[in-house]
Formats: C-alpha cells, structure tokens, sequence
C-alpha cells in the first residue's frame, strides 16, 4: 500500500502590483492553520516518509510550520516543479517517487492540488469526497490511500479518500 498526502499551503498575503507570485509569505492566520493541520497529523499518525514541497515561500512557510509537530528525520524536497504545477506535471513526479517511500506529502498549489485529488480517487470517505468536491481551501489536506507497492502504478481513479480536513473543519470538531 501507498499513501498520498496533499496539503494545499496555508493562508498568504495578497498578491500586490508589482509583486511575484512566489514571494507571498503567509499570515498570521496561515501559520496558525499550517501548524494545526501539523498537530492533526501527528496525532493521527500521518506521517510522512518524504515530502516534496513547492519553492514558493508559502508553500515553503506552510510546511515550516506544520513540521515541529512531527517526527525529525523526514526527507524534505524543495521540488521546483511543483509551482503552478498541472495535474499531469504532479502525477509525474508521484510516479517517480521510489519504492522505498510508503507515505509522500506534497504541499503545493491549487488548482493543481485541487484536481490531482480528484483525478485521483475513485472511492472512500463519501462525506470527504463531497466536501473535497465543492473546495479545497487554503491549509486543506488529503489522504488517499492506493493499493499497490509501486508509485509508478498511479493512474486516474487508482485511489481511496481517506480523509480531507481543513483548519475551519478542525475548529467546528475541536473548538479549543
């Protein structure tokens, strides 16, 4: 078995005239929203073994973010690809991913994250699968489950959702 999870980078700045893309830093509200889906994954477990993140500085703050709550140790790849990436352009990566790597996270952008979870499962959580549907807001994130032992076997619809959560779905289940 594998297992994917995407996680769409926290709340940023807005985009000013004259400002790159790529240079966004997060807000307040985003760092707090990386770190709490960090703790989520801690406390459920869902840790990584890799995780390749975007060069943006949002993507790159959104992970920093959520890290302290995990284990030390996981192998962190600043993936250049990953900016403004397609769904084709992301599932090539994936495929590329070695054996040795049973969990990967990714964190990224919409809407290429967005639509790789989509593409991407064809049955699971029914509940997740329509939240998932209707957004995937900022801090959102994904675990898809796949039954077989080689990422190079990913295709459309080769997936299980097991989960989608957001920091605003977190809050309504644990309101501290």
């Amino acid at each position: 078995m594998r297992r994917l999870l995407i996680f769409r980078h926290a709340k940023a700045i807005r985009s000013k005239p004259g400002m790159e893309d790529c240079t966004r830093a997060l807000i307040e509200r985003g760092r707090r929203d990386a770190a709490r889906i960090g703790n989520y994954m801690a406390a459920e477990a869902l840790v990584p073994d890799t995780v390749l993140v975007s060069p943006a500085v949002r993507t790159q703050e959104t992970w920093k973010h959520a890290a302290p709550a995990l284990r030390s140790g996981i192998e962190v790849v600043t993936e250049e690809r990953l900016y403004d990436a397609t769904v084709k352009t992301i599932a090539g990566l994936l495929t590329n991913t070695p054996a040795e790597v049973q969990s990967l996270l990714v964190v990224g952008h919409n809407p290429g994250l967005h639509d790789l979870a989509l593409t991407l499962t064809a049955s699971g959580n029914a509940e997740a699968w329509k939240q998932l549907k209707r957004k995937f807001p900022t801090a959102g994130f994904v675990v898809i489950d796949f039954a077989f032992d080689d990422w190079g076997k990913l295709s459309e619809r080769s997936g299980r959702l097991d989960r989608f959560v957001s920091p605003r779905l977190l809050r309504r289940r644990n309101p501290r």
